[in-house]
């Protein structure tokens, strides 16, 4: 953003975080207004009168987002709750902000705030019927675990109603893992899981390597090797898992959509016999099969990574897939074509493994319409 003098701000990752830094008008590095052991996550713009500087960052936890402002000298303050995740919407003058939060356990609120964080009112009337209904359901518990390397992933586990600590649980473990993505956040989300959760599996999901608000070199681990890595770190963590008590090691499941699609086929074709399921949805199979603007940011050109297009796709690993696979697709997918599903399709006929498919026509990437979604 360019100040009234023409100084201007920019966000870089050279100290290995994300933070911002203030320019002269000819180029000069005047100040890096932040820094820490944490991710800017949002930039919302600068009074200029007052030279302060808005921004969401995940400096308590990466599990967490927190409304902050910087002075020019370097004066931080917190504009939100240190807790759940807040971020903020601002007025042209940065008098005022709309102010969205929430945690694992209390949906949204939106409250009506002062440009220095006191909040003035609710925006919206508090839903206490949701949020006795929420509190009602099995809760997230947040966990780490450590992959083969030993480093800590960010994990929640949800157990059923009832949980007995004596019994064996089935698994069913779902994952993004997406590049600078998150799954694994203080934030209130309530999906299929709860679904999973009242038919009695334990859900577990892990954010593995690649994933966000963790630094530069944990965003950036798998570069030129999609797949690879993540894969791994949902491996480490499903035999983490099978150590547990009250988990039955031999009925673990994984599943994913799009990304999460394509590394359930990469964590099912480790050679491994770790997962006796899973759900791979409008999957990734191979990366010449996907849009060059997205693959060639993370995995640059077939001739200049043609070992990284080769060794981390889910086609070239058909002989090795362990597990009993459901694989589905919507026909008119125009984010992970249809070539995907069929090609991989014929790549496990011809390694003779046996394998589920529920193809929905002339469905994107969403798979909704009419009955689509409720069917899936």
């Amino acid at each position: 953003q360019f100040l009234k003098d023409n100084k201007f701000t920019i966000a870089s990752e050279r100290d290995g975080y994300r933070h911002l830094y203030l320019y002269s008008a000819t180029g000069i590095l005047e100040k890096q207004l932040t820094s820490g052991n944490f991710d800017i996550t949002n930039f919302y713009g600068c009074d200029t009168t007052k030279q302060l500087f808005y921004f969401q960052s995940a400096e308590t936890s990466p599990l967490n987002r927190d409304v902050y402002s910087v002075d020019i000298k370097g004066k931080k303050v917190l504009l939100s709750e240190g807790k759940g995740s807040s971020s903020a919407s601002f007025n042209s003058s940065f008098t005022y902000f709309v102010k969205e939060s929430s945690t694992a356990k209390t949906p949204l609120e939106f409250s009506i705030c002062t440009a220095s964080g006191k909040k003035v009112r609710d925006l919206v009337e508090p839903n206490s019927d949701l949020a006795q209904r929420v509190a009602s359901l099995p809760q997230k518990e947040f966990l780490t675990i450590k992959n083969a390397e030993g480093i800590d992933l960010n994990a929640w586990m949800i157990k059923p109603a009832g949980f007995d600590g004596a019994k064996k649980y089935p698994v069913v473990m779902y994952q993004y893992s997406g590049p600078n993505s998150q799954e694994v956040v203080d934030e209130f989300a309530v999906g299929f899981e709860q679904e999973l959760v009242a038919n009695g599996f334990v859900v577990v999901c892990v954010d593995g390597r690649g994933t966000g608000a963790r630094g530069e070199k944990f965003r950036k681990s798998t570069y030129q090797q999609l797949g690879t890595l993540e894969a791994k770190d949902q491996v480490a963590a499903a035999k983490y898992l099978g150590t547990l008590p009250y988990v039955d090691k031999n009925r673990i499941g994984i599943w994913g959509w799009s990304y999460g699609g394509f590394i359930t086929l990469m964590s099912m074709s480790t050679g491994e016999k770790i997962f006796a399921a899973g759900v791979a949805v409008a999957p990734a199979t191979d990366f010449k099969f996907y849009d060059t603007a997205y693959t060639e940011r993370y995995m640059r050109r077939p001739q200049e990574n043609l070992t990284g297009y080769e060794t981390n796709s889910p086609m070239a690993l058909a002989s090795k897939l362990n597990g009993r696979l459901l694989l589905i697709a919507g026909t008119a997918d125009d984010n992970t074509h249809i070539q995907n599903t069929y090609q991989y399709a014929e790549q496990l006929v011809q390694a003779n493994k046996q394998f589920d498919m529920q193809i929905y026509t002339n469905r994107n990437h969403g798979l909704k319409g009419g009955n689509t979604r409720y069917h899936l």
